[in-house]
Order: C-alpha cells, then sequence, then structure tokens
C-alpha cells in the first residue's frame, strides 16, 4: 500500500494513476475498463478542470516556467523562436494540494508490441532535426518489461533530464520527510559561528512555513540568538561563516561566464538566500553564502545585536553551544520545486548534500560518483554512466536512456513510497513547469509527465505517459548532435513522438 501522495499541484492526473497502480492496479472511480469514448471524456473533462485551475495560479503569478536550460544561450535558429521568459522562476512555493480523482489505469489495458512501437518511432529516425541516431526506451510500468528499445544504452548526453536521478538519489539518501539545519552556535571567546548546512532555499529575514523557498528564515534565526544573547547581557558579537560543507570548485569546469550571466549557474556553496537570485538582476549570487551571512547580520542589528567587524569565514568552533536553529521545507518539497522549475543550482546542491550523506567528497566529481552510486544500489545498471555534474548543465555528463526509464519504473510501479516525489513533480504536458507550453492539443496534454532536457545541441524527454488504450508507460528520448541552432526543431520532433505514444492505439 502507499501512502497518500503529495503533489505540487491540484490536478495531477499522472499522480493519481501512479497512485492507483501502486496500490495494486484498482480501477478508477468512473470505471476505466469501459469504451475509450468515455474514458477520453473523462479525460479531457479532467483536463478542462486542471487548465482552469492552472489559469488561476498563472494569474497568481506563481505557475508556468520553461527549463531554465531549454532557454540557454546558443540556442538560435530562424524557425518558431523559443519562447521569452525570465530565467528565474519565481521563487513562491509550488501549490501543495491532493491529487485530483481521475481514471485510474486499467490493468487489463493493452499492452504496446514492439512492431507497433518501432512502426511509431520510425519517423523521429527518418527526421534530420533530430540528427543521426537518437536514443529511445519505452517500458511498461505494471511489468516492468522493455516493450522497445534503440540505442537504450549508448551514453548520451542527458541535459536536465540528469535532474529525475539526482532527485532520486537524494531521496533516497536522506528519505522524503528530511530538513536541512541552518544553525548559529557561540564559542567561549564571545564569537559566533553561522553554519551553512545545505539549505539555499532561506529567506534574508522572517520564514514562511507554507512556503519552500522561503522556508526557514534568517531573521527567525536571528531572534533565537538574539533572544539568547541579550538573556546573556551581550549587545555585540563578532560574526564568522563555516560554508566548509562543501568542497572542490564553486563552478563546474565547463561552465561559462554565458551561464553565469543568465543566471543559469552560479558558485555553489551550502547556504544561499532565495537559491542565490538577486533582485534587479539576470545573474545569481557571486558569493551566495557571505551574502546570506551579511543578511544574518543585518537581521541580528534590527533585534538589538550589533556585529562588529567584517563577517569572516571560519570552520565552526569544536566546542560550542547552539544559539538557535532553523529547518528547511521537507526534502520531497525541495525535489518537487527542483523537478518543476528544472533549477540547476539547487541540483547541484542536492547532489553534493547526497555526497555528504554517503561519505563521498562534497564537490561536482563527488556529487556525481554519490548519485551514480545510489542509483546503482537500486538496481538501476549504470553502465556507460558518467557525471560531471548533477544538474544536467554540463556538457560532460552522460547516461543511457535505459537508466532513465529503468528508474522511472522502479519508482512509478510504487514499490518505494519514499522515492513518490521524484516523479510526482515531473510537469504536466500543457499544464505546468517546463511543460506548460507544449503537447497542447494532443493526447498527450494531461496524460503524460515527463522531465525536459535542452542544451545548445542536446534535446530530451523522459517521463511517464498513458496511452489512449489506457497502459501506463515509462519512456525515454535523447537526442544528440544535431545541427547547430536546431534545438528548437528538435523539441518539435521529440514532441511529435511522444504526442503518439500518447494517442498509441498499439496493441
Amino acid at each position: 500500500m502507499v501512502l497518500a501522495i503529495v503533489c505540487p499541484t491540484p490536478a495531477r492526473a499522472a499522480a493519481s494513476r501512479w497512485r492507483q497502480v501502486a496500490a495494486g492496479g484498482g480501477r478508477g472511480p468512473d470505471g476505466v475498463s469501459v469504451a475509450r469514448t468515455k474514458r477520453r471524456r473523462r479525460r479531457r473533462r479532467g483536463l478542462a478542470v486542471g487548465l482552469v485551475l492552472a489559469l488561476v495560479i498563472v494569474g497568481l503569478g506563481g505557475y508556468a516556467y520553461l527549463d531554465i536550460t531549454d532557454q540557454a544561450p546558443g540556442v538560435l535558429t530562424d524557425d518558431p523562436p523559443w519562447p521569452d521568459a525570465d530565467p528565474f522562476p519565481d521563487p513562491a512555493s509550488p501549490t501543495v494540494a491532493s491529487p485530483a480523482e481521475a481514471p485510474g489505469v486499467d490493468p487489463d489495458a493493452p499492452v504496446p508490441t514492439a512492431d507497433a512501437l518501432a512502426a511509431l518511432t520510425a519517423p523521429l529516425f527518418e527526421d534530420a532535426r533530430v540528427g543521426p541516431t537518437p536514443g529511445v526506451s519505452v517500458r511498461d510500468v505494471a511489468t516492468g518489461e522493455e516493450l522497445y528499445a534503440s540505442s537504450a544504452t549508448n551514453p548520451y548526453v542527458p541535459a536536465s533530464t540528469l535532474k529525475l536521478l539526482t532527485g532520486v538519489a537524494v531521496l533516497e539518501t536522506y528519505g522524503d520527510r528530511h530538513t536541512f539545519t541552518t544553525e548559529v552556535v557561540g564559542a567561549d571567546d564571545g564569537t559566533i559561528t553561522l553554519v551553512a548546512g545545505g539549505d539555499i532555499t532561506v529567506a534574508a529575514d522572517a520564514g514562511d512555513p507554507e512556503a519552500t523557498i522561503g522556508h526557514a528564515g534568517l531573521g527567525d534565526l536571528a531572534e533565537q540568538v538574539a533572544t539568547e544573547l541579550l538573556a546573556q547581557g551581550r549587545t555585540e558579537v563578532a560574526l564568522t561563516l563555516d560554508d566548509t560543507l562543501f568542497t572542490g570548485p564553486a563552478l563546474a569546469p565547463d561552465w561559462g561566464e554565458v551561464d553565469l550571466a543568465g543566471g543559469w549557474a552560479m558558485p555553489i556553496m551550502p547556504l544561499a538566500v532565495n537559491i542565490g537570485i538577486v533582485d534587479g538582476v539576470t545573474r545569481r549570487s557571486s558569493d551566495a553564502a557571505l551574502a546570506a551571512a551579511g543578511d544574518f547580520a543585518a537581521a541580528l542589528a534590527a533585534r538589538g545585536i550589533t556585529v562588529t567587524g567584517d563577517v569572516t569565514r571560519a570552520a565552526r568552533p569544536e566546542t560550542a553551544t547552539v544559539l538557535g536553529s532553523v529547518e528547511s521545507a521537507p526534502l520531497r518539497d525541495i525535489v518537487a520545486y527542483m523537478m518543476q522549475h528544472s533549477d540547476n543550482v539547487l541540483a547541484e546542491v542536492l547532489g553534493r548534500m547526497t555526497a555528504v550523506q554517503t561519505g563521498q567528497e562534497a564537490s561536482f566529481v563527488g556529487a556525481g560518483i554519490a548519485v551514480l552510486d545510489v542509483i546503482a544500489r537500486l538496481g538501476v545498471d549504470v553502465t556507460g554512466a558518467q557525471f560531471q555534474d548533477t544538474s544536467g548543465l554540463s556538457r560532460d555528463s552522460t547516461l543511457t536512456p535505459r537508466m532513465l526509464t529503468d528508474t522511472t519504473v522502479l519508482i512509478a510501479a510504487g514499490g518505494r513510497p519514499e522515492l513518490l516525489a521524484a516523479v510526482q513533480a515531473l510537469p504536466v504536458a500543457h499544464l505546468e513547469g517546463t511543460l506548460a507550453d507544449r503537447l497542447g492539443d494532443t493526447d498527450a496534454a494531461g496524460t503524460l509527465s515527463a522531465k525536459t532536457g535542452t542544451l545548445p545541441q542536446v534535446v530530451s524527454l523522459a517521463g511517464l505517459v498513458t496511452t489512449s488504450d489506457g497502459r501506463l508507460l515509462a519512456f525515454s528520448v535523447l537526442a544528440n548532435s544535431f545541427p547547430p541552432g536546431a534545438a528548437y526543431q528538435a523539441r518539435v520532433a521529440i514532441d511529435a513522438w511522444a504526442a503518439g505514444l500518447a494517442a498509441c492505439g498499439c496493441s
């Protein structure tokens, strides 16, 4: 039996289907074994409700965002342009609600045949827009059987589909209810130290217990510390910052100035306010941890405690007293935000926190090793994979299409409820997140949920789809090395294939 699923949006047909499959494949409340036309009417009814809810959330200013790497500089084309978008997502938390009831998945629904899937995929291989030999893998969630594969064990640059594996790894390592702690300790010499614990979502002042970004607040932490210091009769302190949790270079070797200028990356640190986003500029903070320490000093001053001198960096004393602490949102919510908004910086921090907990070096290299090790321990074959980062922004990371579908089936089949957040948060086609503006007016709208990925010569898509016959499938498709400037057209071609898979009466 699967525990109640927390979803980041109120109309998640796919999440409801996963819940029912995991519980044993029971029929939906409207009966899923009736004629296909009745299923489609119910689907359209649910989609209409979802669209209304989505429009409401858009009106509130916190909903449909594009994959930040989908907007990466260097993706040029004379064909229809990329949609304009602010490179930074609204830091408001995704709406959390119980999933709306939706038609269940028929356990007796026809399984697509290999020949039918091959015929469906043939036009993709003949399409010059996707370059030579894209990799494809399609698996049946109920049985785990691989129904179709082409180049599925070859290594490909994954772009942001790598985040699916990072989300799974960190959830497996910590558990979905884990929180990251930011604390302040005091030493005998009167110095206090702000200790970074891996939370880059803190608010500069008061936190919001209903939010994911800004859940913990440095103002709340300052209130605790000021209360303790004032009780000791102290109104002045020296402040140091301990951000030694992470090691190694703060920037990946192949991240360039264009990634920093566009806000797709920043130096990776274990503490930041608002995931490093700086109001009024396009790039993120160049020293997010020190900037957060400055915000904390200002919060102390507002509460009657003066910080003397400049904030300096120093490891916490071996002997120290905890003066205050604040906790992040639960990890499942952080992973959901990372998946919905495809946030590279958050993905890199989650990768490094996986390294911290598993005993690897908390660097880019160590984080990549840690994520791969965790995925391998879950029983997924990681042959051919190497991770130079854990966000997919690096052009040097590789994985196989089969790795993505194997991992998706492992979670969606329902045997590991603590990992469900990694697929619950997958954006739903034409409804939310990085798929909000894709696959409209197709059978995939509202029935396909997937992680997107785009770099200048990489387009990828991996997730779940329910066919028109009612069969739940895991899929992945990765295209590399198409002509420069053709990423938009490659994405159009892959979306057409995904829409065909959703419409599949492929038995």
